[in-house]
């Protein structure tokens, strides 16, 4: 693959090397043309008819399907099994209610404490407005397998642990849940365009992710969800938005669950950010997955090595093998001022809870250049103590 070409198909700021993109993607160069074009041409001149004739005349009504087609191929989905819409959490909380649903004798929602932390609460969240004695049992990452038995109604885990990288394997533990009588639930977050990702192949049940980090799509993007082909029209919605209804036009009084993966929206789609998601994928057009996940490794793996060997005073928090997504992680009790040094530096990587630097590695816009920068930037902070300032030192909202 021709990265340099790759690299020029973002807007990035002079100066800056990104290595967050695993939070929040850069800007696609073509996505501001796609969404000012939806929005004077289209929005701006066919109004209310943009949905049967917008989007090149195919409607933005039918936007979250096609889309869901584009997203599905690049995570070993068949076509009409991922629609796109709403946000994480609502996906969240839709197909877990789905997977309790289909085994009313079970009890127990098994999840990690490398979870996202939303998966949780809206389990929790659910496990409440049910009122069904259901439990969540969350154990640490590398106990799934030993913990999952015939109390187990699901699984709810996310592939690619978002503070330290670390990976489950989605096909062993999700044959590890069937033999056992339960569905898999993957969060596919931190996987969706940073690695290749086949839910067919691992047998997922379901599966969902946003757009908004390793796809690009802007801050704010919608979710989208899979549902494997053979379960969809068993799924009785609890969120049984008009979108979702079998006829939204016909303005029946009471719901009819839309075919297949139709049921699973909700509400009326994002057009402006589907404009952006739309020429966002554009990219992932000519991207070869295999070959991007190996530059992946290549480069995480010359930051980790070369971190290690500069930054004495920073613990590994990510494996240092090929069992990490597109991310390397280290752990330092003032990671929070270290970070808004390199930040201001003009090295833009983020903070997690308690003690986490995270640095995420999207070869479509880093190369050996930037990672090499990266790390001597870092030990340069390290080393002079840049980091202790009151500026780095006080927390902002978002870290």
């Amino acid at each position: 693959m021709n990265w340099t070409e790759m690299r020029r198909r973002f807007h990035l700021p002079d100066g800056v090397i990104y290595l967050d993109g695993n939070s929040l993607g850069p800007l696609p160069v073509a996505a501001a043309e796609r969404v000012r074009r939806t929005i004077e041409d289209e929005w701006g001149q066919l109004l209310i008819r943009g949905w049967n004739t917008g989007a090149d005349g195919e409607g933005w009504m039918g936007w979250p399907t096609r889309l869901g087609d584009r997203i599905g191929r690049l995570i070993g989905a068949p076509e009409g099994s991922v629609v796109v819409g709403d946000t994480l959490s609502i996906k969240v909380f839709q197909v877990l209610d789905a997977a309790l649903k289909m085994r009313p004798d079970r009890r127990v929602i098994l999840s990690d404490s490398g979870n996202f932390p939303t998966d949780l609460y809206m389990a929790e969240g659910l496990i409440a407005t049910l009122g069904q004695g259901h439990e969540l049992r969350v154990v640490a990452p590398e106990d799934v397998a030993t913990a999952i038995d015939e109390a187990v109604a699901v699984t709810l885990l996310t592939q690619v642990d978002y503070r330290t990288g670390r990976m489950h394997d989605m096909a062993a533990l999700t044959a590890l849940a069937h033999d056992h009588g339960a569905l898999a639930i993957w969060d596919l977050a931190h996987s969706a365009g940073a690695h290749e990702v086949d839910v067919t192949a691992a047998n997922a049940d379901f599966a969902i992710g946003c757009t908004y980090k390793y796809l690009n799509a802007g801050p704010g993007a919608p979710a989208f969800v899979h549902v494997r082909p053979d379960l969809q029209d068993r799924i009785a919605p609890a969120l049984s938005g008009w979108l979702g209804h079998a006829a939204p036009f016909a303005f029946d009084p009471s719901y009819r669950p839309g075919p297949g993966i139709e049921r699973m929206r909700v509400g009326t789609p994002p057009v402006l950010q589907l404009a952006a998601l739309d020429a966002a994928l554009d990219i992932w057009d000519d991207v070869d997955m295999p070959a991007l996940r190996a530059r992946s490794l290549e480069l995480s793996g010359r930051f980790f090595d070369g971190v290690s060997e500069l930054c004495p005073s920073l613990m590994p928090a990510s494996p240092a093998d090929q069992t990490r997504g597109s991310q390397v992680s280290f752990r330092h009790d003032q990671g929070y001022a270290v970070m808004q040094a390199l930040i201001a530096r003009g090295v833009i990587g983020d903070f997690r809870a308690p003690d986490i630097l995270r640095f995420g590695f999207t070869p479509l816009f880093i190369g050996e250049s930037e990672v090499d920068a990266a790390v001597s930037h870092l030990a340069q902070v390290l080393t002079t103590r840049e980091w202790d300032q009151p500026q780095f030192l006080a927390r902002k909202a978002v870290t």
